[in-house]
């Protein structure tokens, strides 16, 4: 995982596909190696990062019975195969 500050942490994410196109991560792989799963996400709308810095969709996700903020900052090439990044921003150190 690479990380541009110690507060805005990139991470793997799994993400499906709802009937309408809409994007929803499943789970998330921390820079440790842990991998956490999405128990559901509980709000998508765009949002700043004000801790660690960037914008995108804020995803609102519950893991292990905790909310939790998962960003996808989009990439500002309109072709290709990367659509975007996933990152969250750093609490301690563990999610």
């Amino acid at each position: 995982m690479e990380s541009t500050n110690n507060l805005k942490v990139y991470v793997k994410v799994d993400a499906a596909f709802d009937e309408d196109g809409k994007m929803i991560p499943t789970s998330l792989v921390w820079e440790d190696g842990t991998t956490y799963e999405i128990d559901r996400v509980t709000d998508i709308r765009q949002a700043a990062a004000m801790k660690a810095g960037g914008q995108g969709d804020r995803y609102t996700v519950m893991i292990s019975g905790h909310q939790s903020y998962l960003f996808f900052e989009r990439s500002p090439a309109m072709t290709g195969s990367n659509i975007g990044r996933w990152f969250v921003e750093r609490r301690h150190s563990r999610l």
